[in-house]
């Protein structure tokens, strides 16, 4: 019987050899400027990583690509479930890269409360813009941050500057707060309606109008025709209920069809506009700039609920303190405080 061993005695030398080796944080970055894909996917994967142990590397890597970012236009797309997102941004995706633009689509994919896990399926459904070379697709679960966003989009897109892309498409889950939260990242906010669905008395009382760059009436082909033309005049006078945008900028009002691919060309046009207009681009530059101090108080948010709930103290006394609030021996703000003061103890 013939046994293979190792000069060194280590029988697990040779199993090491073939262990994938981590790349550095400069092998990293290097990817990330040459535009490498596959590097790019796997320093977003460590950017969204909840592991304490990964935090350092991808802020490192962050921080050495920022400089490399801000480049590109940001246009955040929401709609309510069923308003056609997926469809009309492989459309529009496509056709900007016929024009040759390098196009990054973030789609946040809902996460599940109750299997803990989501679909992401964004790239199946966009199966022509996930071929384009032109183009990124990037599906990331929400987790449970505030607004249904993934917690690292806001980085994700530095990420995505960096490696070349000069178009970045924030797709929105399309519920909850998800709008507001894309709206604090991106420079261009497009939202899509439908015509004739009892859509357009709850996108006014939603508020959503009031953060649209422009608003767009999706599916407008066959008979849905006349009803996205009627739609748009409806939107158009509630458009007048709400003040000027400080820059000037009065949103536009379009209609489409993504399956047909009519309409597309106007919409980018209206975008281009507002990019070349001098009050429009300082305006993104300003906007970044608030931009940048809220996603700071956020983070910062983030860290400390964190911290908190990592914290041994915590741990130990969480769901003693939870069963008591529960049966009603102690009530949640006494709690609360008694907690609060128990993660600022050294650890027991």
């Amino acid at each position: 019987m013939i046994t293979n061993k190792n000069t060194d005695g280590n029988s697990n030398s040779k199993n090491k050899t073939f262990r994938k080796k981590s790349p550095s944080t400069a092998d990293l970055v290097q990817g990330i400027l040459n535009g490498d894909i596959a590097t790019l996917a796997r320093a977003i994967t460590l950017v969204e990583s909840t592991n304490i142990a990964h935090f350092q590397k991808a802020d490192d890597i962050i921080n050495q690509c920022l400089p490399h970012s801000g480049k590109s236009i940001r246009i955040g797309i929401t709609g309510v479930p069923g308003v056609g997102k997926s469809t009309f941004i492989e459309t529009f995706g496509t056709h900007l890269t016929a024009l040759g633009k390098k196009v990054a689509v973030l789609a946040v994919d809902p996460t599940s409360t109750i299997s803990k896990g989501s679909i992401l399926g964004d790239k199946t459904r966009m199966q022509e813009l996930v071929k384009d070379r032109n183009a990124y697709i990037r599906p990331s679960p929400t987790g449970y941050s505030l607004g249904g966003v993934a917690r690292k989009t806001r980085e994700t897109i530095i990420l995505c500057e960096a490696a070349g892309f000069d178009t970045i498409l924030v797709e929105t889950v399309g519920v909850g707060q998800s709008e507001t939260a894309v709206h604090g990242m991106v420079d261009f906010f497009l939202l899509l309606k439908l015509a004739g669905a009892g859509d357009e008395l709850q996108g006014i009382k939603r508020g959503i109008m009031e953060m649209a760059d422009a608003i767009v009436i999706n599916k407008a082909d066959g008979k849905n025709i006349e009803q996205a033309n009627l739609a748009k005049v409806e939107f158009s006078k509630a458009l007048h209920l709400y003040p000027p945008k400080e820059n000037g900028w009065t949103p536009k009002i379009l209609s489409c069809s993504a399956i047909q691919k009519k309409g597309i060309t106007e919409i980018w046009e209206v975008i281009k506009a507002y990019i070349d207009d001098k009050p429009g681009l300082d305006g993104i530059l300003e906007k970044r700039k608030i931009q940048n101090k809220y996603w700071l108080l956020q983070t910062i948010e983030d860290r400390l609920k964190q911290q908190f709930y990592e914290n041994k103290n915590i741990k130990n006394h969480l769901e003693q303190m939870i069963k008591l609030v529960v049966d009603g021996k102690i009530s949640p703000f006494n709690a609360a405080e008694k907690l609060l003061r128990l993660s600022k103890e050294p650890n027991s």
